[in-house]
């Protein structure tokens, strides 16, 4: 219940930034590094731009990196794992093989070397993000398909004449599919998370108005403006353990062992 209001909360400061926000978030004010105060809530930066704003319009970019992200990672994953699982044989092999490389990659390590050879605008950091986060949604949604396809609606489907694509896409992936959805929901989080890692090592987009961003751009100040990196922090904080709970509820309602 507490990760949904937060949610709920996220969501609408991201929709309504405009106009929580007091200022620009890229204006510059007459002072740089000032101290929270009544005129200015969380301070300002080192260019004079205001916190508060910042990390309020921030929450739409963060959110959006977190939700294409996780979305390319479950979209690829679900159809993977389902081909993989559904089909067998050597097509789950060599699907296999391929989920089993990108696992044993280092993701972070690739994700730098990506970004760092294509660019670290917004899209890139999403597309790097969700396509080297897939595998653990191809692996859980192949055990799904290993198990349905040899439920009796499934077998009964094929007996009828039902095409195998369409069993694959009307029977396997849609009932499949739930715990694919937690696991996708708590990539939300993580993908948050590695572009604000990203961001902190010089490797985001400086033009970006991320959590991930501001952190970086605070990294130098933090002994003596400690709110521009401390403020983004908490918020990143707060975001991916709210995703983290939402996840977890998820996993809960939509698994069934775990209601017994």
């Amino acid at each position: 219940m507490i990760g949904l209001c937060l949610l709920i909360l996220i969501i609408l400061i991201a929709i309504f930034a405009d106009v929580i926000a007091p200022y620009s978030p890229t204006e510059f004010l007459d002072d740089a590094l000032l101290k929270p105060s009544s005129q200015y809530l969380l301070g300002t930066d080192h260019l004079g731009r205001d916190m508060f704003s910042r990390i309020i319009h921030g929450t739409r970019v963060s959110l959006m990196i977190g939700v294409v992200a996780a979305a390319i990672s479950g979209i690829t994953g679900t159809l993977v794992g389902a081909i993989a699982g559904y089909y067998g044989g050597r097509i789950d092999r060599i699907l296999s093989q391929i989920i089993d490389i990108f696992i044993m990659v280092p993701t972070f390590f690739l994700i730098i070397l990506v970004v760092a050879i294509f660019g670290s605008s917004i899209f890139n950091v999403m597309l790097v993000i969700g396509f080297t986060s897939w595998p653990g949604n191809a692996r859980v949604m192949r055990s799904q398909a290993m198990s349905l396809r040899e439920r009796t609606f499934v077998k009964g489907a094929r007996t009828i004449g039902t095409s195998e694509r369409k069993i694959l896409f009307s029977c396997v992936i849609p009932n499949g599919i739930f715990p694919v959805i937690s696991n996708t929901t708590m990539q939300i989080a993580t993908a948050i998370l590695t572009e604000a890692s990203l961001s902190f090592l010089g490797l985001g987009d400086p033009n970006a108005i991320s959590w991930g961003q501001m952190i970086f751009n605070g990294r130098n100040v933090m002994t003596t403006a400690w709110w521009v990196a401390t403020f983004p922090g908490i918020a990143i904080i707060i975001t991916v353990a709210t995703f983290y709970m939402i996840g977890d509820g998820l996993n809960t309602v939509l698994n069934p062992k775990l209601r017994r």
